[in-house]
């Protein structure tokens, strides 16, 4: 079947205006704004590890604690969101990501009051994660101890 000439010139006219494909750049911008929020998890793993004696576990947990406040303070001033604009996936994937999920809803919907606009929308982002993050932890813990127990 032949298409019409209109549907070519269509055709030719979006081929024009359709913004150019820049897939390899921003796996770049994500690859390097996630790995320098990895390194900085890193450098305040180290630090807690060798200055504040913790041990690894606890290490890790104030990292977490940090990176999640470090991520909550920079979306109530809106830093986090052109860093998401600028790395895409790369901000996302980390802890970091997650707490800007639970942070932005709620700054969004703080207006409505803080049960039915705060407490209620600041999880409708993070909400799915916790679920079924919560019942996948539950279900392999419970393989995990039927294996155990044969």
């Amino acid at each position: 079947m032949k298409d019409s000439p209109e549907a070519l010139r269509y055709r030719q006219l979006v081929k024009e205006q359709a913004p150019k494909s820049q897939t390899l750049l921003q796996c770049i911008k994500a690859f390097a704004v996630g790995g320098l929020i990895c390194l900085i998890g890193q450098a305040f793993h180290d630090l807690y590890a060798t200055v504040l004696h913790c041990s690894d576990t606890d290490a890790g947990t104030w990292t977490s604690i940090t990176l999640i406040g470090i991520a909550a303070v920079l979306t109530g001033l809106g830093v986090y969101d052109k860093i998401g604009a600028f790395a895409g996936a790369g901000s996302v994937v980390p802890i970091t990501g997650f707490a800007n999920s639970i942070v932005a809803p709620a700054i969004e919907f703080k207006a409505e009051g803080h049960i039915l606009g705060t407490g209620t929308k600041m999880f409708t982002i993070a909400g799915p994660v916790l679920v079924y993050g919560t019942t996948a932890g539950v279900l392999c813990g419970l393989i995990y101890w039927l294996i155990g127990r044969f």
